[in-house]
């Protein structure tokens, strides 16, 4: 027997380095940042640098790291590469990372408090209460992402208005409803800072946590 072991452990090893591939490609904060940005939408990696800040040249490094472990996938679209995650899969190993994170590094609550700085000042508020509200309309749900990432998936009734055009589209939304806005999901900001913006001007407003990936997550479908 373990004779037979000693035999098989080669191929055993094999087996975990591989899984060590898809890790060690997950071991960079700029790589999962990179992953987070293709879950909402594909990009080209021109997009993907000015999103995250970084020259075009250490994204596309960052994207051939991932691709060679077979997170992400690319096509030619004209003068430009896009890229996107390879698999649903992969947006649930994202999420998985992303939870037993939170759950296990009390850092993670405290850093995301001070990047959400304002996140404990709104009423948030669950899908199923959204569901309910929606079905007595009354509420709006705003997208407050970019406008690619909407036309990528949004959820079921949400209009897109960017964070940078609320400001000159307020007299778009009823005054009479509750404002339901939503982003990237609970490590985003574009929701809350959309959310001081219309409180400011006398909306009633609440924040959905949940962005697309979540809410496909538990098992809801998006629109696109």
């Amino acid at each position: 027997m373990n004779r037979l072991s000693n035999e098989k452990r080669p191929q055993k090893e094999r087996i975990y380095q591989l899984f060590a591939q898809v890790a060690d490609a997950l071991a960079n904060p700029h790589r999962l940042e990179l992953l987070d940005l293709l879950v909402q939408s594909p990009r080209t990696v021109e997009e993907l640098a000015q999103e995250a800040a970084m020259s075009v040249a250490n994204t596309s490094q960052h994207l051939q790291r991932l691709k060679r472990a077979r997170l992400v996938e690319d096509q030619r679209d004209g003068l430009y590469i896009r890229y996107r995650l390879a698999d649903a899969a992969v947006a649930r190993l994202w999420l998985d990372l992303r939870g037993v994170g939170q759950q296990q590094l009390a850092e993670v609550e405290r850093s995301l408090d001070a990047y959400r700085n304002r996140r404990r000042e709104f009423t948030r508020i669950t899908p199923q209460e959204l569901l309910a509200l929606q079905r007595r309309d009354e509420a709006v749900l705003l997208d407050v992402r970019p406008r690619p990432e909407y036309q990528a998936g949004h959820l079921p009734g949400a209009i897109s208005i960017p964070l940078e055009e609320l400001e000159a589209h307020l007299d778009e939304l009823p005054r009479e409803k509750t404002i339901v806005a939503y982003c990237r999901g609970p490590y985003c900001v574009y929701a809350d800072q959309a959310l001081e913006l219309l409180s400011l001007h006398g909306w009633k407003v609440v924040r959905l946590e949940e962005g697309v990936a979540e809410w496909q997550q538990a098992g809801h479908s998006l629109e696109r």
